[in-house]
């Protein structure tokens, strides 16, 4: 997640942090700068994760933030690349969610 993105990430948390499980991926960066931005957009309430080599990045073929990977009860991998804002991640999250 980005700057932009971060505060709509903490809304829809909200929402669905009891029956969705979130991960931000921070990808290629040193801690300190993640601990503030965590602090800063208030998204600590879910578990991050920080990709130093980029493993993860590169196995779902992220490029850019903001990113979203949705994995299905079943492992199934949907992935956004872009800004989703509140709306566009309640859509995806409603129909996970829903099967």
């Amino acid at each position: 997640m980005c700057q932009r993105e971060a505060p709509a990430v903490a809304e829809v948390y909200e929402k669905y942090g009891t029956d969705v499980t979130f991960v931000g991926i921070a990808g290629r960066d040193d801690l300190d700068p993640i601990v503030v931005f965590i602090d800063d957009y208030d998204v600590g309430s879910f578990e991050h994760i920080i990709d130093e080599t980029g493993a993860l990045w590169d196995n779902f073929g992220i490029v850019t933030q903001p990113s979203f990977i949705f994995l299905d009860a079943n492992g199934e991998v949907d992935s956004y690349i872009g800004a989703l804002g509140v709306g566009g991640l309640t859509e995806r999250l409603d129909v996970l969610t829903s099967n």
